[in-house]
């Protein structure tokens, strides 16, 4: 079992950049796929992008291909997703999940643990 704990949200203006992380908890963090989504408002929680498991391998939503990073350090049992050129349509609740079995994919229903989530408001 893994738990999972996000941090790094917060308010910031359209165009600007953030940078989330999320610290694993547990010895097995590198055995997991590790995924992003969000929520907003009003809205079904949506795939953002997600990372293999050794980091070499990456997939994003178009929505967001090109401004968002993922990465992976199985050393500090961490991921974090750098956001740039941030816009008001990117405002939600992000949510860092990890996935025990299979390879990447975008359907949270696939994802075996997840964040509490933190929050990310972009101001037009």
């Amino acid at each position: 079992q893994v738990q999972l704990v996000e941090s790094g949200g917060g308010l910031v203006q359209a165009g600007g950049s953030l940078r989330l992380s999320c610290a694993a908890s547990g010895r097995t963090f590198s055995s997991y796929v590790m995924g992003w989504f969000r929520q907003a408002p009003g809205k079904e929680r949506e795939f953002v992008t997600c990372i293999s498991r050794a980091g070499g391998r990456t997939w994003y939503a178009d929505s967001v291909k090109g401004r968002f990073t993922i990465s992976r350090d199985n050393a500090k049992n961490t991921v974090y997703l750098q956001m740039n050129s941030l816009k008001p349509e990117d405002t939600a609740v992000y949510y860092c999940a990890a996935r025990s079995s299979g390879s990447l994919g975008n359907n949270d229903q696939n994802y075996d643990y997840w964040g509490q989530g933190t929050q990310v408001t972009v101001s037009s």
